[in-house]
């Protein structure tokens, strides 16, 4: 069943919700479900809401700076950082979660980290552009790895198992979005290995010098929203199925 934490939620967001709702309406001639899909929409896309339901999950595990770490055998970073490669040579296109490469990069340029780890996509492309740039910002090549394809955050965590295992790791700084590090910790729980959280990447940001404007609906406050609510989603999913 490993399609339907990626399949289910799409009817359980504010979009999938909204055109559910909209199409009833319309085949049963019900106003009042067109009207609920208007709330629906416009609840959705208030800043006030999506940072509402982000904040717990940033929260779970708080920001710290790379001076507090103590040194572990490696950093994972996880991957949706790049946007899809194109081919080798081209300016690299960095996604919204570009912060994970850079929290990475400093673990190891500091010292705080042996090696710096990632992981590939089916194709494999993404772990090792992310390699390639590391090597850019003057990480050795020996200190980095790719350590197996990944299509999801289970089989990231599955990658490091075996990693842990072949090579000894006994404790790892794992870096990814504050708003995905809940799930993330839960599904990387590895016998015998320490995994230390380092949350970046933050969404949830009241408008402090406007606040009413947090009131108002935006298609960013909208995506925020469905990025909070895949998580919580996730979270459930992965308490009742495991990996």
């Amino acid at each position: 069943m490993p399609f339907l934490n990626k399949l289910l939620p799409v009817f359980m967001l504010p979009v999938g919700v909204v055109t559910l709702l909209v199409v009833l309406g319309a085949l049963k001639k019900w106003r009042w479900m067109s009207l609920l899909a208007a709330a629906a929409l416009l609840g959705g896309s208030l800043p006030f809401a999506a940072n509402a339901l982000l904040r717990p999950l940033e929260d779970a595990y708080p920001a710290r700076s790379v001076g507090t770490l103590a040194p572990a055998d490696a950093v994972l970073v996880l991957g949706g950082i790049m946007s899809p490669v194109r081919e080798t040579g081209l300016t690299t296109e960095w996604g919204e979660a570009v912060e994970r490469f850079e929290a990475g990069v400093n673990i190891v340029q500091l010292d705080k980290a042996r090696r710096l780890l990632f992981t590939g996509d089916r194709r494999g492309s993404e772990g090792t552009a992310l390699q390639r740039e590391a090597h850019l910002r003057g990480v050795p090549p020996e200190r980095t790895a790719v350590i197996g394809a990944a299509g999801n955050t289970a089989d990231e965590a599955g990658q490091l198992r075996r990693h842990c295992a072949e090579h000894g790791l006994k404790r790892v700084i794992l870096v990814t979005s504050a708003w995905h590090m809940p799930r993330a910790v839960r599904l990387f729980r590895i016998p015998g290995v320490e995994i230390v959280p380092f949350p970046v990447d933050y969404r949830s940001m009241p408008n402090r010098q406007l606040p009413y404007l947090d009131y108002l609906p935006t298609a960013n406050a909208l995506e925020k929203t469905e990025l909070a609510l895949r998580e919580c989603y996730g979270i459930a999913y992965y308490s009742l199925f495991g990996r």
